[in-house]
């Protein structure tokens, strides 16, 4: 069993399937690892009907796996679907590339651009925890800018298939840097008017080449 069971008063509020994302999305559970339901049910204090409902819907949505017999384990994806998860993110993020530019205001481009300080300023000092989500937050920022509530939700699902866990975000120390780099890039082409650069760098980052 991964971790003491805590539940919190915002915890009772939101349904398992969200709980269990969470903690897969942190690393408490990393990919590969089997969930037991009696465990799970004892940590967000929820049913057993409620757990398996909650499983199956992060089944669907290949999270994780069911195997017959066995039970529910974390997605465990290879390196094909890996590539092809990231070649879809490019072509729908370098896709949105020319609105984003036409519609970044300058209050726009000051957002991303106090989303890429806190990356940075993070790399020595936070947690790999930190550094996720402060990456998930400047992406957000960037694609929340072409207009489209449903490509936000398609990018977050396709995020959600391959490295789930913060810890096989980066391949080493020195991408989360490189990343850190681009993060600036990325706004100064934004600023520049500049969608072949833009374009080139959202491929970079998440090729992570």
């Amino acid at each position: 069993m991964a971790g003491s069971p805590t539940v919190t008063d915002a915890d009772e509020e939101r349904d398992a399937t969200q709980l269990i994302l969470q903690d897969i999305q942190s690393g408490i559970y990393a990919p590969g690892s089997w969930l037991k339901q009696i465990d799970l049910e004892t940590r967000y204090g929820r049913g057993r009907n409620e757990i398996r409902r909650a499983l199956d819907r992060l089944a669907l949505k290949r999270v994780v796996e069911h195997v017959p017999n066995r039970g529910y384990h974390v997605y465990l994806s290879d390196g094909k679907q890996w590539e092809d998860i990231a070649e879809i993110r490019i072509m729908l993020e370098t896709g949105i590339a020319a609105k984003v530019i036409a519609r970044a205001t300058s209050t726009d481009i000051s957002v991303l651009k106090e989303l890429a300080d806190r990356f940075q300023g993070l790399l020595l000092s936070g947690t790999v925890l930190e550094l996720y989500e402060a990456n998930l937050a400047f992406h957000r920022a960037y694609v929340d800018l072409a207009g489209n509530a449903e490509l936000h939700s398609v990018i977050a699902e396709l995020r959600q298939r391959t490295s789930s866990a913060p810890v096989s975000q980066w391949h080493t120390r020195s991408r989360i840097e490189v990343s850190a780099a681009e993060h600036h890039h990325m706004v100064d082409a934004i600023e520049q008017k500049n969608e072949s650069w833009l374009k080139t760098l959202i491929e970079q980052h998440i090729r992570q080449k």
